[in-house]
């Protein structure tokens, strides 16, 4: 399929398309009118993009982890494959979402106490 119809299929404009491929998430082959031409998988590559996009990682943590994908719940990387860099990535990342957790947490409970204290009755 062309770029055109995986754009319409995943909902991610053409530009992002391209964005993927330069970034090396993406590698479309080539028509002889040089025009990309994407396969079926590729609908659900963009998807898991798409969705480790938006949970944070980044598109080298992506780039290190796609082949491995088997579906948005599975992550099928081989011990002996997994490099020391990634797995410094992925810890990385794993961090930064527990730092944000613990600020998340220590703010709703600071916003619980304010409302328990300026509610009548303290009730929340």
């Amino acid at each position: 399929m062309r770029i055109g119809e995986l754009s319409r299929r995943t909902g991610v404009p053409t530009r992002l398309l391209r964005y993927y491929e330069e970034q090396r998430l993406l590698s479309p082959e080539r028509a002889d009118n040089g025009y990309r031409d994407y396969g079926e998988a590729a609908v659900r590559d963009v998807q898991q993009i798409r969705g480790l996009l938006d949970s944070g990682l980044t598109t080298e943590m992506i780039r290190a982890i796609l082949p491995y994908l088997s579906g948005p719940d599975e992550i099928l990387l081989p011990a002996d494959r997994l490099t020391d860099e990634t797995a410094a990535l992925l810890q990385a990342h794993v961090d930064r979402i527990q730092s944000r957790i613990d600020c998340l947490a220590r703010n709703r409970d600071r916003l619980t106490a304010y409302l328990a204290a300026v509610r009548p009755g303290g009730a929340p």
